[in-house]
């Protein structure tokens, strides 16, 4: 089974750079993966993609031998191994809200001796039966991430416990979901937004957990700094936008000036 480059670098004490996916097809996922991330995340909770969509993305990017992760939707445990089996390298999970819903993703995610995962092993992951069994459950249970979402209130008095429990790599704070479950969505300079982004860090940090969230370029130090070693930078839909709004731009300018320049020499303005 493929290392994770991910969890190498976790592992190494490094920080990793991530890239989110709203646009389907493989041929974006190629580009943002050719251009050096380290791990491109791809969406089932927001996104409509059907599971081929996902699988020509994977393949894309894994061809780059950057990582994958899905951030799944929350329905049957069916939507938790899917991704997994397609051979994807971590699991994100959103909105876990209390232990109990913590050791449920746990459970269904890793295999003996941590979970009980569903087995199959005839799928891309297990190398479509290629792979040897016992080597097959221990490279999924060590070369695949699992990220739990903490992006609720609600989930802030068990975050020790959950934090201190087995069976996963990191917990991810989600700072949009949680700005509106704290009645202050988009203040992102709110003093208890502020006061959990830290607390998550250092709660993973303290259980052996990684810690992971959203940011920007303009912000990553300061995450950094906290205790934050995975960090989402950017979106496909907002560097298409900018871009195209700055040609936009650029061009109305353009035309304004050329109309002007071609009426100074008629009538009034010759």
């Amino acid at each position: 089974m493929k290392e994770s480059r991910v969890l190498r670098k976790l592992r190494a004490g490094e920080i990793v750079s991530c890239f989110k996916l709203n646009l389907s097809g493989g041929e974006v996922a190629e580009i943002a993966a050719m251009s050096g991330f380290d791990c491109i995340w791809l969406d089932r909770e927001h996104v409509v993609q059907d599971w081929s969509q996902i699988k020509a993305q994977n393949w894309a990017v894994k061809s780059y031998n950057a990582d994958v992760m899905v951030r799944v939707s929350r329905g049957s445990y069916s939507d938790l191994i899917k991704p997994l089996e397609m051979d994807v390298t971590g699991l994100l999970v959103p909105h876990i809200m209390d232990l109990e819903d913590a050791k449920q993703v746990v459970f269904h995610t890793r295999f003996h001796p941590i979970g009980r995962r569903p087995i199959d092993g005839g799928n891309a992951d297990g190398a479509y039966t290629n792979l040897d069994f016992q080597h097959y459950l221990k490279q999924a249970n060590e070369q695949r991430f699992i990220a739990l979402q903490i992006e609720d209130p609600e989930p802030l008095d068990d975050l020790e416990a959950i934090a201190a429990l087995d069976g996963y790599d990191m917990l991810f704070f989600g700072p949009g979901d949680f700005s509106q479950g704290i009645g202050a969505p988009g203040q992102w300079d709110h003093p208890l937004l502020i006061e959990t982004r830290r607390r998550v860090a250092e709660i993973a940090r303290k259980h052996g957990k990684f810690a992971a969230t959203t940011g920007s370029i303009h912000n990553v130090n300061e995450l950094i700094n906290i205790g934050y070693q995975f960090i989402s930078i950017g979106a496909d839909v907002i560097g298409l936008s900018d871009y195209c709004n700055e040609l936009v731009d650029s061009f109305n300018r353009l035309k304004v000036n050329k109309e002007v320049e071609n009426l100074s020499s008629f009538g009034p303005y010759k």
